[in-house]
């Protein structure tokens, strides 16, 4: 895993082994792309995600400005397809470096990969590092842009409560999840300690005693609401072991 940021994982836990990508294994490397003002950045996947968007503002490298605040690392975000603002990782995307069962490292171009929204095809190998392609811009222009971006953020989505992000995935053609949630009525709905935010609907919160089956009640909750009022069925963005 990454950092967890993105599960909500069993009461009874996981019975398997977790292997966490550490300090270790979060390098930043950078070199020229082949056009004038390009630049490629290969991240291994263990990189703090606001590390990386943090040393590219300071570097005067821009792309990864939206990316600003999502917390979780870069191996995460990558597998997450994790996006923001109208933008997504895959866009800045150059390659992707994975790790097979087998042990052997096995590289794959961006046209050789499989991405969709909020999702990296990975057929079970580990995301090992990332390259991102990047432009050279103005320093004090990205720092401005990435602090906006975090004033935005923190006055949208609730601070202070323990939460995964944004639960569902927003449904295509149709309004975002937050949206649809809010409509149907369901901001402040609580399952045992966790609740549907009165701040932004697509975050479920725990207000201090949660457990996993409440977080589950709940989504089940908010889906079948949603459905009766809407006709869709939400999907959870966040993963569930």
């Amino acid at each position: 895993i990454g950092r967890g940021s993105n599960l909500l994982v069993s009461d009874a836990g996981y019975d398997g082994v977790i292997v966490m990508l550490g300090r270790k294994f979060a390098t930043i490397g950078q070199r020229a792309g082949e056009k004038t003002g390009e630049f490629l950045l290969r991240v291994e996947a263990g990189c703090s995600l606001m590390k990386l968007v943090n040393w590219c503002a300071g570097q005067g490298l821009e792309g990864l400005e939206f990316a600003a605040g999502i917390p979780g690392s870069v191996g995460g975000a990558v597998v997450m397809n994790a996006g923001a603002w109208g933008k997504e990782m895959g866009e800045v995307l150059s390659s992707v470096t994975f790790l097979a069962q087998s042990g052997e490292c096995v590289e794959r171009e961006k046209g050789g990969l499989a991405l969709s929204y909020r999702h990296l095809e990975t057929g079970g190998m580990l995301v090992a590092a990332a390259e991102f392609l990047l432009r050279a811009g103005d320093r004090q222009e990205i720092e401005a842009r990435c602090a906006q971006l975090m004033r935005d953020r923190k006055g949208k989505q609730p601070q202070g409560l323990a939460n995964a992000g944004s639960f569902f995935k927003n449904p295509p053609g149709l309004p975002a999840a937050g949206k649809l949630i809010q409509d149907a009525g369901l901001k402040g709905v609580r399952v045992g300690g966790a609740e549907v935010s009165e701040v932004h609907a697509n975050f479920l919160v725990n207000t201090g005693s949660a457990t996993a089956q409440d977080f589950l009640g709940l989504m089940q909750l908010v889906q079948e609401k949603v459905a009766a009022r809407f006709g869709v069925w939400l999907e959870p963005e966040v993963h569930i072991l």
